[in-house]
């Protein structure tokens, strides 16, 4: 799998890829689908919601140019595998899954593999986790119109919100750094996801 993307995509990304080969990626697919746990695809995991790209996972989370001691909010744990991946990068990660059945799954495969410093909850992505704010990391796991300003609020100054982000189907992945001037942004190429759902 991480040679597939290597060559695919020419993606220089060694902390990424040794990150990613410490996780069993069929933990996080439903058993029927398990034989294609390390295609280069996204696989449906059930509710609307699939497990990402393994691609895809290892550019978003290369964006984030983790060194080890940061805490990171995922919004959008779904089967847990991109929270897993950041556990082996970064000091604390806090997961919000909005489908109480994905982040019971979720929890149930991150414990089997013994990883201690993920936190996951059931909640509304838009309002963040404010509990644990700031964060020195965000990645949105989810398509987007726009970043609501309550995600901006709990990132650091001087920290790195990722997301797939623009109108329609199709979605920018756009890369911001706050700074105490503001927020400046980069995209990075046109990507699919499933929509980011707010609360009523």
């Amino acid at each position: 799998m991480i040679e597939e993307i290597r060559s695919a995509y020419g993606l220089n990304a060694p902390k990424v890829f040794k990150a990613m080969l410490k996780i069993p990626r069929e933990l996080f697919v439903p058993k029927g689908r398990r034989y294609l746990a390390y295609s280069d695809a996204a696989l449906p995991i059930g509710f609307g919601q699939t497990i990402s790209q393994p691609y895809t996972v290892a550019f978003m989370t290369n964006l984030l140019g983790l060194k080890g001691k940061e805490k990171v909010l995922e919004i959008g744990t779904g089967s847990g595998y991109q929270a897993a991946v950041l556990s082996r990068l970064a000091k604390e990660v806090y997961s919000l899954e909005r489908i109480p059945e994905l982040a019971r799954s979720a929890e149930k495969a991150l414990k089997e593999l013994q990883i201690k410093n993920v936190k996951v909850s059931v909640g509304q992505g838009e309002f963040g986790w404010k509990a644990h704010a700031p964060f020195d990391a965000i990645l949105v796991t989810a398509g987007m119109e726009q970043v609501p300003k309550g995600l901006f609020d709990q990132l650091k100054i001087g920290g790195i919100l990722v997301a797939p982000v623009g109108e329609g189907e199709s979605k920018s992945m756009t890369k911001y750094k706050k700074s105490k001037f503001g927020v400046t942004k980069k995209q990075y190429g046109i990507f699919s996801f499933v929509p980011f759902v707010e609360s009523n």
